[in-house]
């Protein structure tokens, strides 16, 4: 029997972890990020609701993220928001892909990544 949860798993389900996201939906708060970077890491991660690869890769962020990491977290679904979109990558210089991470400070962007090297980003080394 031992072997059968370690190959299945066991039939308890795991406690899915959430993250303290704010949506990303008005262009107004693009300028908020920025202000707020001055004080505060932000980081936008930009999601596209109709890609599996997006989806992988957004809950392997969401498991991986250290919660008490001091940096304000944002979530742009990019379908819905296309405008919101384009108007980050202007302001923070910054070729769009999907899905993708951007870190804010200062006012611009210090580190991005996209697809799997969203998790190889070292968020830590950013704060």
């Amino acid at each position: 029997m031992h072997m059968f949860k370690k190959l299945f798993g066991s039939s308890t389900p795991k406690e899915e972890k959430v993250l303290p996201w704010t949506p990303l939906t008005s262009l107004k708060q693009i300028e908020t990020i920025a202000e707020q970077s001055k004080g505060k890491t932000q980081l936008v991660f930009k999601h596209s609701t109709r890609c599996g690869i997006s989806r992988m890769v957004m809950n392997q962020f969401t498991s991986q993220y250290n919660i008490d990491m001091n940096a304000d977290l944002y979530y742009l679904d990019l379908l819905s928001y296309r405008e919101v979109s384009n108007e980050i990558g202007h302001k923070f210089q910054v070729r769009h892909q999907s899905p993708q991470l951007l870190v804010i400070k200062n006012g611009v962007a210090v580190a991005h990544a996209s697809h799997g090297a969203i998790n190889e980003l070292e968020l830590e080394k950013h704060l």
